[in-house]
């Protein structure tokens, strides 16, 4: 006697229609905090004061919202936000001596 196919549970299906977008959208914010912290690196071998502070101002607003919706872990946040903001200070304290 031949077992039919367990039937599949709504509730699982609809969890993996869930987990597919937020799969999607969380790889779209995580390429886009790897986009602000380039820009945080370009900006500071230009050595462009303004740019450098609006660099950094965007990019931790962006990791700090990352962290709050749960796409990075807040310790990961926490430590691109440190180093991006020493890559940042060694210009904005070059300039300013």
């Amino acid at each position: 006697m031949a077992q039919e196919a367990p039937k599949r549970k709504l509730s699982v299906l609809k969890r993996a229609r869930q987990a597919e977008v937020r799969n999607i959208r969380n790889k779209a914010v995580r390429s886009r905090l790897k986009t602000f912290a380039k820009n945080v690196a370009e900006a500071t071998e230009s050595k462009d004061r303004e740019k450098v502070e609006q660099a950094l101002k965007v990019a931790v607003k962006a990791y700090s919202t990352a962290a709050s919706k749960g796409v990075v872990h807040r310790n990961t946040a926490s430590r691109s936000i440190s180093r991006l903001s020493r890559l940042a200070d060694k210009v904005l304290k070059a300039e300013a001596a």
